[in-house]
């Protein structure tokens, strides 16, 4: 095992930070682009919907993305916890003599 706990967590806090900021541009960007294109009042609502539903997908796989993460992480720390009482238990065993 090369990455300690603490790198763990702060790799896991790295990528939330970087989706988070990634989708507030992203909103940012596209609210500012619909208010200064110059198009018709039903093309926008279009365009409005279009990108409300673009963003929709985008979270919803983020979404699924961070919980696959979640999933692999769970796994990763009960193997380590199984693999620690593995160890305390033979270490118990050879005190025991």
């Amino acid at each position: 095992m090369s990455e300690t706990h603490d790198e763990v967590d702060q790799t896991q806090q790295d990528g939330s930070n970087t989706i988070s900021w990634f989708l507030t541009g992203a909103i940012v960007g596209a609210t500012a682009a619909m208010l200064f294109a110059p198009k018709s009042g039903k093309e926008t609502r279009q365009l409005i919907t279009e990108k409300t539903q673009a963003g929709r997908e985008a979270v919803a796989e983020t979404g699924q993305d961070i919980a696959d993460a979640s999933k692999d992480m769970f796994e990763r720390g009960r193997k380590l916890v199984e693999d620690a009482a593995d160890l305390f238990e033979r270490g118990r065993k050879l005190v025991k003599g």
